[in-house]
């Protein structure tokens, strides 16, 4: 099957999507089996059988022309450039149309698109979430104000024209950042939430709950998961960086009891809901960040049947992993959007008593260079000694002795500690006070009677977190 993308010269988000699709998953397969080979077989990996237009979260950036008229599209490559994209082919066709229905009223209602130079404009950017399994549709409208006038004839207008749209949320985001959504938020229309079934059970999906956007290819890959844990009802099991709870809620069926454990407090109470909402009684949710939770759970030499672990690209880090290995779970079950990170980890467990059993890369992302792998670990029951987590042969990944850019620090600040904000200099602060070499980022000011503000006591302590993250403190 080939796809022909008219935007893929400009666009490139999608490495393959000009190319035939059987050749693309041989590149694939190609790839994981250079990279994790030498742990076990790699078995075939599972294509899909309709490439097209699986993504069921769709983003797009508003930008307007110099007529008035306005679209979205995505940033050009290292800028800030839109690239104007009607059709894609990898997204859901409903929510493109509603997406361009959305710009289209724009010049009517005289709702203008943010400029993030000027730091004027209204619409940001349109997020659209859709159920695979139910229809629903969820519209999430990231503004930089609250202050919408014409609002209910707006979306009046919207629905004679999308009388599907099962939700509409107005999210203010009037920061300069990056991020998608803002803060604050408030509900237009409908709940503020929509559900999907995945797996035999029913979901809870709101505007910043992590789910997987391939609802067909997520079916098989926590099918495979399932099946590797070998699971007989008996099992304590741990679903780290469980989201909203869809890897730990299909699992429940087939073991004792089931400890969800996630950072994110959105998606914490989205898994809540969908236990209750699913009658699952043997399931419970914990926010916390996975890694210390984990260092917690080995101090007090607790221990776990099963560790489900599904962690972000960046793999998982060396402390979560050393704990994991004091709790020796009879299985872990990996499961991995970058291959790269995944054998930097198996490379650690599989010095620290685990071998890999079963390894199947699933094709979770059709057209672009990203691939889904699921791994099967036992614990041989065999006396180890553990040692700190230092993957070898990963100087790409290594830190020595750890290393963070002021944007990965506040990045990761953003993420973990519900959006919250820090500056340069509060930065510098922190790394003043542990000895660390504040470079070239921090600019000092030259006024030695200026007044420098403090950095508070919460961001101190969410800096200092992400300090020990990326290893520059202990």
């Amino acid at each position: 099957m080939k796809r022909n993308c008219p935007y893929a010269k400009k666009c490139g988000g999608c490495r393959y999507i000009s190319e035939d699709y059987n050749q693309e998953l041989r590149k694939k397969q190609a790839e994981v089996s250079r990279l994790l080979a030498s742990f076990c077989k790699v078995e075939p990996i599972i294509g899909m059988k309709d490439p097209l237009h699986y993504r069921n979260k769709v983003h797009g950036v508003v930008a307007g022309d110099r007529k008035g008229n306005c679209y979205t599209g995505i940033y050009a490559e290292k800028s800030h450039r839109v690239i104007r994209v009607d059709h894609c082919l990898i997204e859901n066709e409903q929510a493109d149309r509603i997406m361009n229905t959305v710009t289209g009223l724009m010049k009517s209602f005289k709702m203008q698109p943010y400029d993030e130079d000027s730091r004027k404009g209204f619409l940001r950017h349109i997020l659209i979430r859709t159920g695979h399994v139910t229809g629903q549709i969820l519209l999430v409208l990231v503004t930089s104000t609250n202050v919408f006038p014409g609002k209910n004839n707006f979306i009046k207008a919207l629905r004679k024209e999308h009388p599907e749209i099962t939700s509409i949320v107005l999210n203010i985001n009037n920061r300069k950042t990056s991020m998608i959504l803002g803060d604050r938020q408030q509900v237009l229309y409908g709940k503020g939430f929509i559900e999907d079934r995945l797996c035999g059970k029913t979901f809870r999906i709101s505007p910043r709950s992590f789910y997987q956007v391939n609802p067909v290819q997520t079916e098989i890959l926590y099918g495979k998961a399932i099946e590797y844990a070998g699971l007989t009802g008996k099992e304590k099991v741990i679903d780290a960086y469980c989201g909203i709870g869809t890897i730990g809620m299909a699992a429940a069926d087939h073991c004792a009891r089931v400890t969800g454990v996630e950072l994110n407090r959105d998606a914490v109470r989205d898994a809540l809901a969908n236990a209750k909402r699913n009658k699952t009684r043997n399931i419970r949710f914990i926010c916390a960040d996975a890694g210390e939770y984990m260092v917690k759970e080995a101090e007090r030499k607790n221990r776990a049947d099963v560790v489900f672990m599904d962690p972000p690209r960046a793999g998982s880090d060396r402390r979560f992993l050393s704990c994991l290995v004091r709790m020796t779970p009879e299985k872990i079950v990996y499961i991995s959007c970058n291959p790269e990170t995944l054998k930097r980890d198996l490379s650690y467990l599989t010095g620290q008593g685990y071998r890999v059993e079963q390894i199947q890369p699933v094709d979770m992302f059709p057209g672009t260079g990203h691939v889904e792998t699921v791994c099967c670990l036992y614990h041989q029951k065999k006396e180890f000694i553990s040692v700190p987590y230092e993957p070898k042969n990963a100087d790409y990944l290594k830190r020595i002795p750890g290393s963070a850019t002021y944007d990965e620090i506040k990045e990761w600040v953003q993420k973990h500690y519900d959006g919250m904000k820090v500056s340069n200099l509060y930065i510098a602060q922190i790394k003043d006070k542990h000895g660390l070499d504040k470079r070239e980022n921090y600019n000092i000011s030259k006024n030695s009677e200026a007044k420098v503000p403090v950095c508070p006591p919460e961001k101190e302590q969410a800096i200092e977190a992400a300090l020990r993250h990326f290893r520059m403190i202990p």
